[in-house]
């Protein structure tokens, strides 16, 4: 077991990765697992492999695996070499915040592209319709425009810690 594994044992992180679990899980839309793995990577000092993500979790290979890439697409964690070992590590992003806003902003950017096309291709809808659509591309163009510049403002106040 790597230092970053033995770091988990016995220092009371357990209720704490629980209430991540539960918390972030649940706030996100995460399974309270995925929640758990965030929890023991931003508390481990050290990339953690898969195998030993498993067996702090209690998880099987297909859930520590899954949720890894779960929380790799959301933005706050990466998957790392680590010298010596032959598996792959995971750590906590030190820009997780960041990684994790650019990740909404990325999936609202999406969604506004959806609304884009939904719009031209409802032009000869119903009124109620069109105006739905309408609404729906307002609503993603705000959200882009403002999630990118809470991102542009938290990455300026990160640089000036």
């Amino acid at each position: 077991m790597s230092p970053a594994a033995d770091s988990n044992s016995g220092m009371g992180e357990e209720p704490l990765i629980e209430d991540f679990g539960q918390r972030i899980g649940r706030a996100m839309g995460w399974p309270p697992m995925a929640g758990r793995l965030a929890g023991v990577l931003m508390l481990s000092p050290a990339p953690m492999t898969l195998s030993e993500l498993q067996t702090t979790l209690g998880a099987s290979k297909g859930s520590a695996s899954e949720m890894t890439r779960l929380l790799v697409a959301n933005g706050t964690v990466e998957r790392v070499k680590v010298p010596g070992v032959r598996q792959a590590g995971y750590v906590w992003r030190d820009d997780a915040w960041s990684g994790c806003l650019q990740h909404q902003l990325d999936q609202n950017r999406q969604l506004l592209e959806l609304a884009r096309t939904a719009q031209e291709r409802g032009l000869g809808m119903a009124e109620v319709q069109q105006a739905r659509l309408r609404d729906m591309y307002a609503y993603y163009e705000f959200m882009v425009g403002h999630l990118r510049r809470l991102l542009d403002e938290y990455e300026q106040l990160q640089a000036g810690r």
